[in-house]
This record gives structure tokens, sequence and C-alpha cells, in this order.
């Protein structure tokens, strides 16, 4: 009985790969068109553990729950243990309304862990009300910290989504910053705009952001996270990072 409580104890960590399937396959129904991810079978003992920092769209907002973000599905479709840090409006500078920017999010949710075999940061979509430099500054040093922290774990560093193909001014210096931070510090970057992971509008109905984005205008429906997913996964594999080896 004890191993069994350990064993419970220790699941409640991480949202891992079973948990992603049942959670993901529930609402593949609602979503009506896309099917959700499927695992890609590897076992549990040798799936590697990999982390996410990031906003709403990592962590879920309204009526999308964590299991059910791009990140969770991201898992499912290359056979990951995830364990998703952020918070909803927060991102390098931006703290949000519970004064945490990514920094002490880290700190908070993550960086007390043993190290993953890689992390993901994603953010920069609520900075573009700060100078640019500003973000920068603030991302090169949580970078230089988790290294620092992690020195085996792998880093991946995404650029702002938006939930249109034509960003803000703001958020197209926050990602030119970001990227540049990235180069610099040797780190693969994801540019979702350069990359058109999500096209056109909704409002006028052009585009994948008819399917994939709510009403809202900005977060990703059912559908549009299980396709971030997919677009995530494969730049990962063209990194070299679908698999990443433990960090231990």
């Amino acid at each position: 009985m004890a191993s069994r409580r350990v064993r419970r104890s220790a699941a409640s960590l991480l949202i891992c790969v079973p948990l992603l399937v049942t959670g993901c396959a529930s609402r593949a129904h609602e979503a009506g068109k896309a099917k959700s991810p499927k695992a890609n079978g590897r076992g549990s003992a040798s799936a590697p553990v990999v982390m996410f920092l990031g906003d709403s769209y990592t962590v879920g907002e309204k009526r999308v729950q964590p299991e059910t973000t791009y990140a969770a599905a991201t898992a499912r479709l290359l056979g990951w243990q995830v364990v998703q840090g952020g918070r909803s409006g927060t991102g390098f500078v931006n703290p949000s309304s519970k004064h945490t920017p990514f920094d002490k999010l880290f700190e908070d949710q993550l960086g007390w862990r043993p190290p993953p075999a890689l992390l993901v940061v994603s953010g920069g979509h609520n900075d573009g009300k700060y100078p640019a430099g500003k973000v920068s500054d603030a991302a090169r040093t949580l970078l230089q910290k988790i290294r620092s922290r992690w020195p085996k774990t792998r880093i991946v560093l995404i650029g702002p989504m938006w939930g249109s193909d034509h960003p803000s001014t703001g958020a197209l210096a926050v990602r030119d910053g970001l990227r540049t931070v990235a180069s610099q510090l040797k780190i693969p970057f994801i540019d979702p705009f350069t990359e058109k992971w999500i096209t056109g509008d909704r409002d006028k109905g052009t585009g994948n952001a008819a399917r994939y984005i709510k009403p809202d205008g900005t977060h990703p429906t059912l559908d549009g996270h299980r396709y971030l997913a997919t677009r995530l996964a494969e730049d990962l594999r063209k990194a070299g990072l679908a698999h990443p080896a433990g960090s231990s």
C-alpha cells in the first residue's frame, strides 16, 4: 500500500502522458473537427520530463484547462511527461494582477524541482506594452538563471503567440528582442509569427484563425491548441529536441 501511495503522490506532480490522453480525448467530440493528438506509445519509464513556462496559452484560461493546452498536447504527441508552469496574463516583465512575472513563477513553480530534460519558455504576448529592451533584459536574466540552475537541461524559447496574422507593433518588437537574446545565448528560438502558425483574422472569417481562435480574438480553441501542438512538435523534431535525453 505504501508503494502505491508513493506512486500516486509522484503522479500528482506531473501531468503525465496517460492523463493527457484522457483529458484531451474527453474534449474531442466538443471540438468537432480536429483530431486529438495521439500518444506515440513510448513507455512511461523512458519518457523524458519536459517543463513549460508561459502565459495563458501554456497553462490555460476560461474553459481551457492545463491538460488541454498546446503544451499538454505536444507532450502527448511526443511521449513526454510534462510539468506546466506559468499564469494567465503574465510575461517576462508583465506581472499580471498576481504580481508574478516569469522569473518569480519559475522560482515558485519549477525551479525547486529536479532538472528536466527540456524546458520550453513561451511568452511575450503580454509584454508588448513594455519597452522591448526591458523585456529582452528580463528574458536574458531568466534564461541565464535557468542555465545556471540546470546546466544539463536543454532550453527552447518560443516567441509571442497571437490570435491573428497581424500582431501589434509592440509584440513584433518583443519578438525581435527575444530572437536576439536566444541567438546570443545559443538557445533555439521558435517564431510563431514568421512561421505563420495562425493566419487570417477570426472576425473576418479568414485564414485558420476562423477555426482555431476563440471569439475573444486572442486565445486558441481546443482545436487550436491541438493544431499549435503539431506545429511545435514539428519544430522540435527539426531541432533534434523531440526526444531530449535526461538531464541527470
